[in-house]
């Protein structure tokens, strides 16, 4: 079966909360992940960076933190050059040591985890168009086969991101995104779009015609591409622009705070 014919499902993430030292955060975690064992949480506005270690706490006593300076690239680091206040340039971290905490920031990219359910491995990626183009994707799971993984024991979760119905971008970007992340060449029609939406790429998106962008099915697309089992694949149906009680976004209002996400190995 081709990627075209596998049918492409966004789920339910079921929703929690703790109280720690009076404060409560609230965060959302994959069935297939839950269901294997993996410690992980995607949090909602609730967290901040200043919270890291009172979360880390909480789930992993003998944690340490590992969080990278996330470039929009597909640089993948260890989480050993990431421990601690000591930040690597990189969209990607990959867990190499026991008790470490992979945390991810995002306000409407996709914060996506893998876990090997076999040899325990975990990764954490910050992926949105630019990781896309740049396959990130492609680049982490080409370490883990390093790491002697199995495509069939490979799961992976995509967190709470932007939809397609408000990620928004011109003809040109579009063209360039699936030739990029897709090894596609099309041409877009163009649709028209409500006035004064937000718009990341400009400060004129006025009566701009524009067209929807879908980052999960894309990702989606290049898991399958890479062979990984559609049925090791959840994808959160949450969408971070939409749920503005809940989630940060960038495109809805160029706010700099953002929601921390993070996998334990």
């Amino acid at each position: 079966m081709g990627a075209g014919t596998i049918p492409y499902k966004e789920i339910y993430f079921s929703k929690s909360e703790i109280f720690i030292q009076n404060k409560k955060f609230e965060y959302y975690s994959s069935p297939i992940l839950s269901q294997n064992n993996f410690k992980h949480a995607y949090f909602t506005k609730s967290s901040s960076e200043k919270f890291l270690q009172l979360l880390g706490n909480h789930f992993n006593e003998n944690y340490i933190n590992c969080v990278s300076n996330q470039i929009h690239s597909n640089l993948i680091v260890f989480g050993s050059y990431s421990e601690e206040g000591i930040k690597t340039d990189a969209d990607g971290l990959v867990g190499n040591r026991l008790n470490q905490n992979l945390w991810v920031y995002t306000a409407d990219c996709m914060p996506i985890f893998f876990a090997d359910k076999r040899t325990r491995n975990v990764a954490t990626l910050h992926c949105g168009r630019k990781g896309l183009e740049k396959k990130i994707i492609k680049n982490l799971i080409k370490i883990f086969d390093n790491l002697g993984t199995s495509r069939d024991d490979l799961l992976v979760a995509i967190g709470p991101a932007i939809s397609k119905e408000h990620y928004l971008v011109d003809k040109i970007t579009l063209e360039k995104f699936y030739r990029k992340a897709e090894n596609r060449d099309i041409t877009v029609k163009l649709t028209k779009t409500e006035k004064d939406l937000c718009f990341s790429d400009s400060n004129h998106s006025k009566e701009k015609n524009l067209n929807q962008l879908d980052l999960k099915r894309s990702a989606f697309k290049q898991l399958l591409d890479e062979n990984i089992p559609n049925t090791n694949i959840d994808i959160s149906n949450l969408c971070t622009y939409k749920l503005k009680n809940e989630f940060n976004s960038w495109r809805r209002s160029k706010t700099f705070s953002r929601q921390w996400n993070f996998i334990c190995s």
